[in-house]
């Protein structure tokens, strides 16, 4: 008799899902896993969870989904002006001397630093040269019988640098052409954070003026 009694006390006590369903906060669950048989009640229940729970799931796939595309906003802002000041620009030549403007006295005092001689005054790295430049730079790196003269950085500078009338092919700002005139040397010396230093053509406001 207590063994039948044990039996159908069990009989009678709620699964742990049936237990956890009805003590959960989550909606719907307590209806969906109630005590007694199935019923259409339940059914529906089941149905509108089931429901609500993949709609959660799309929703959050698409939205990570979006996440990852890192999507932008770009605004701008479009303002006419009808009179533009000429802007203040610098063009600099990252080559900065002309291989054609160096003499013999200037490779025989900076041809070590330009990396165009060796210490011997000899060509360095000749196989690196194209055939033109390596026989100009033989001619002008044959010092038997030559007398160095004085040498000025300054002028080597300015001698060799590159000149805007060569480098500037068009310019045009507001319907009007400009030139290489309307270009200052400067000197990347005053220019403590550029480098390589050397010369470069500088235009400011009012050039076009």
């Amino acid at each position: 008799m207590k063994g039948d009694s044990e039996e159908s006390i069990e009989s009678i006590r709620p699964s742990n899902l049936k237990a956890f369903a009805n003590t959960s906060t989550l909606h719907g669950m307590s209806h969906i896993f109630a005590y007694g048989p199935l019923t259409f009640r339940r059914f529906l229940w089941t149905l509108s969870f089931l429901g609500s729970l993949g709609l959660l799931m799309v929703v959050c796939m698409e939205r990570i989904t979006y996440y990852f595309t890192f999507p932008h906003v770009t605004k701008l802002d479009e303002i006419a002006a009808t009179n533009l000041t000429f802007p203040a620009i610098t063009v600099c030549n990252l080559n900065e001397f002309r291989f054609s403007k160096i003499t013999r006295n200037d490779l025989f005092h900076v041809g070590e630093l330009l990396a165009l001689l060796n210490e011997n005054y000899q060509i360095a790295n000749p196989h690196l040269a194209e055939p033109e430049v390596l026989a100009a730079l033989k001619e002008k790196a044959n010092f038997h019988g030559f007398k160095a003269k004085p040498f000025n950085m300054t002028d080597f500078y300015n001698r060799t640098g590159h000149d805007m009338g060569e480098m500037l092919l068009q310019c045009t700002f507001r319907g009007e052409d400009c030139y290489s005139s309307n270009f200052t040397t400067v000197s990347l010396h005053r220019f403590p954070l550029c480098s390589p230093p050397g010369l470069c053509s500088s235009a400011g406001a009012g050039a076009l003026l």
